[in-house]
């Protein structure tokens, strides 16, 4: 398997939002999430919809984008969108598979993790489903604490949504 040649090091990730970055985040989570999870249309027209408010409203001295590349490919993101004053969203944390395990999960997590403090956020909350098992105990490693679940088909199979939020103490 690739991933296994792959090291972190060989990973380069940029922070400034490029032309195309937008359309590549919202195929690769419609096919990635369609092929592993079996998730329909509707939820590639969840993440347009939610690109779409990512473009209207960027704001570089608030929010962040994550875009790691490997030998000239994007493969894989996580944005960092502005709430509340001091309430920021994790959105669009994705890799292709031979890019898990290597240790970039943890990377984006701590780099986050920073902006946060660097930002002065005081709160994060990200939305996700039950079938992201690995996702989730990366978020619960940080603080993340599920806060709300619910039933929904909204991705065209039956599925749990889950809300988890993060307290930063001063």
């Amino acid at each position: 398997m690739i991933a296994t040649a792959i090291k972190l090091n060989d990973i380069k990730i940029r922070q400034e939002l490029q032309p195309g970055d937008l359309g590549y985040i919202a195929y690769l989570h419609g096919w990635l999430y369609s092929k592993e999870l079996g998730y329909g249309p509707n939820f590639e027209r969840y993440v347009l919809e939610g690109l779409s408010e990512v473009a209207r409203q960027y704001n570089p001295s608030k929010d962040r984008v994550w875009m790691c590349e490997h030998a000239g490919k994007i493969i894989g993101c996580l944005i960092g969108l502005h709430r509340e004053e001091d309430c920021v969203q994790l959105r669009y944390f994705i890799f292709l598979p031979e890019y898990r395990g290597i240790g970039l999960g943890k990377k984006m997590m701590d780099e986050f993790m920073e902006y946060m403090q660097e930002k002065n956020y005081r709160k994060a909350y990200l939305l996700t489903t039950q079938e992201q098992q690995a996702a989730i105990s990366l978020y619960t490693r940080y603080g993340f604490q599920l806060v709300e679940e619910k039933s929904s088909t909204a991705f065209d199979k039956l599925l749990v949504e889950r809300k988890y939020t993060l307290a930063i103490s001063q």
